[in-house]
């Protein structure tokens, strides 16, 4: 058995640069991966599909050139071409995380599964099929999350798609149907659409984008029907089958929901993509053995410091439940890092929700939504204004979307944004950086911004309060 300061299980986007840091402070650290360096992110996740999205979003551009008086004479979608793109853009990345620790004297990179065989010790079967025990002080579980395969009748029986196999496709989809409305489904759909697939959402919610203001998941839901994918809402699978076009998925809908004739509907299509959510990877972990809780979903359960039942052990990213963003990983590695080498106090508690969707308009997310507002009793003031009505949106043949902001209407402070529209994101951190500073919103209203930039419509946004 071989002893270590700290094993790091999971190369992600907290696992990396925590090792990298333990180490530069002297620490022994091993890190075990299971397959590749640099987690989800890197490989089926942010990086894949925003490389991949990039190509969609210069097809949509040369579809719409004539209108900007650039007349494309044809195009076509060699989607060999795209995915080899996006393999080099993994590729380049992976390579640099991997680097990046092999740098480290103080690291060492063990590839194989971990599983927990007692408390604090855990043990690797590498491809060989070679055994190796490892124990330390402190452990950090950074294991990540896999696609959620639903238990839906003959889902077992057909070829399917997950978030992490759709991107090695070297054919666009005749017709995509996708099962799930998710931000991982939407930005799919949307892609894919803009390749030249056919697209169909199948949403198993009442509400489209629930998580989100009803003004808000209208727009988008508008935006993506304008760009012709079709979205049955409420729609509850009960079967996939065989289906000469490929594939077949029946559900039922309440009369009235997309055809008022019949509760009954059924979508054929060439290739089928499953995006029901992501479950944790735990189940392969045996954290039983290491005395680790987990929740009623498979999560590892940790307080605000991140630190499990299991004093010394500690769940980063998404295997710990929660916002799922690889934004909130790296935070989490800052927070067990200061506390446990500069002392520190961090927590998790305070820490403002934000995200992207990255469709085309973007959502950029922070904070409170108006219903959540609403609800929490906290007296609001609601500022929203159609992209449209930004100056270098019109400039830009870039109209679509709506921007919305919710401001305590007694301190003036900013409690939430939602920010549809071209470099939404970007808005967004604007008012990230605001709340982070407590700058009230009619400051913003009255600052200098350049013109003309899309920062520039915060003047009008909260000039409408």
């Amino acid at each position: 058995m071989t002893k270590y300061d700290a094993i790091i299980i999971g190369s992600g986007q907290a696992g990396n640069p925590l090792a990298k840091k333990l180490a530069g402070a002297g620490w022994k650290v091993a890190v075990i991966e299971r397959k590749w360096i640099g987690g989800t992110c890197i490989n089926t996740g942010c990086t894949p599909t925003k490389t991949m999205i990039a190509s969609g979003r210069i097809a949509y551009l040369v579809k719409r050139s004539k209108s900007f008086g650039v007349d494309v004479k044809g195009y076509s979608i060699n989607m060999e071409e795209v995915v080899r793109r996006k393999n080099a853009v993994v590729l380049a990345f992976r390579e640099s995380s991997m680097k990046g620790l092999l740098q480290q004297p103080n690291i060492k990179i063990e590839f194989g599964n971990a599983v927990f065989t007692g408390e604090k010790e855990v043990t690797i079967t590498k491809e060989d099929g070679s055994l190796s025990t490892l124990t330390a002080n402190h452990i950090f579980i950074n294991a990540g999350t896999s696609p959620v395969i639903p238990s839906i009748p003959g889902l077992d029986t057909v070829s399917y798609l997950t978030s992490d196999t759709i991107m090695d496709l070297l054919e666009v989809p005749r017709h995509l149907v996708i099962v799930g409305g998710s931000y991982i489904a939407l930005e799919f759909g949307q892609l894919y659409r803009r390749l030249g697939s056919e697209v169909t959402v199948i949403e198993g919610n009442p509400r489209f984008l629930s998580k989100e203001d009803e003004d808000i998941a209208a727009e988008l839901k508008k935006i993506l029907e304008d760009d012709g994918i079709k979205i049955l809402i409420n729609a509850r699978v009960t079967q996939v089958s065989s289906d000469p076009e490929g594939i077949r998925v029946d559900c039922t809908m309440p009369p009235g929901s997309y055809a008022p004739e019949s509760a009954a509907h059924s979508v054929a299509g060439s290739h089928l993509l499953v995006a029901a959510g992501r479950s944790a990877n735990t189940i392969a972990l045996n954290p039983g053995a290491g005395g680790i809780r987990l929740d009623e979903h498979g999560f590892i359960m940790v307080n605000d410091r991140l630190e499990t039942n299991v004093p010394g052990v500690y769940a980063l990213g998404d295997v710990k439940g929660g916002p799922q963003f690889t934004h909130i990983s790296y935070n989490d590695h800052l927070i067990v890092y200061k506390n446990l080498i500069e002392k520190g106090s961090e927590s998790t508690s305070g820490r403002l929700p934000i995200y992207c969707l990255f469709t085309d308009p973007e959502l950029g997310r922070i904070g409170l939504t108006e219903k959540e507002a609403r609800a929490k009793g906290i007296n609001i003031k609601v500022a929203t204004m159609p992209a449209a009505w930004i100056a270098r949106a019109s400039e830009s043949g870039e109209t679509r979307g709506l921007v919305k902001a919710v401001v305590d209407a007694d301190d003036k402070k900013i409690i939430g944004a939602a920010m549809l529209c071209t470099g939404g994101g970007e808005l967004m951190s604007i008012l990230q950086m605001a709340m982070m500073g407590g700058i009230t919103y009619d400051r913003i209203r009255d600052a200098v911004f350049a013109h003309p930039t899309f920062a520039e419509s915060l003047n009008n946004l909260f000039g409408g309060l």
